[in-house]
């Protein structure tokens, strides 16, 4: 239960971010109905979603002296690549995220955490604490 909120605010915060960020942009698979567009933020999201914890989680571990030498702002450019290497995954399937360059990919990623944690504050009086024993 707690993966598809996290889900579904990250699908959320995409969705806004496409309004607000000019160069980040999704395009939606088929005949680009209101189906189509949600499942492919939805997709989009779950891909961003690997790819950060997959692939993120080895640049930080790996690049964790220069996080600690740069006061942490080597996490905007970690962040902005890995949202490149979602819109480059995107593209090899053929539809979802397009970033048009890495200072789009900065600023999409900010914005984009910014938001996720914005709804996410405003989502948990509704769910609580999703997937913890106790409650």
């Amino acid at each position: 239960m707690r993966f598809l909120v996290r889900l579904v605010i990250n699908a959320l915060a995409l969705w806004l971010t496409t309004f607000i960020v000019a160069g980040v942009t999704v395009d939606a698979f088929g005949d680009k109905g209101t189906v189509q567009t949600v499942l492919t933020y939805l997709l989009v999201a779950f891909v961003f979603g690997l790819v950060n914890g997959i692939l993120g989680t080895a640049i930080r571990i790996v690049a964790f002296p220069l996080y600690i030498l740069t006061l942490g702002l080597l996490s905007l450019l970690v962040n902005g690549l890995l949202l490149l290497v979602v819109s480059w995954i995107s593209g090899v399937i053929g539809f979802g995220l397009h970033v048009d360059n890495i200072g789009w990919g900065i600023l999409g990623a900010v914005v984009l955490a910014v938001l996720a944690w914005l709804i996410g504050i405003v989502l948990r009086p509704l769910f609580g604490r999703v997937g913890k024993r106790g409650r």
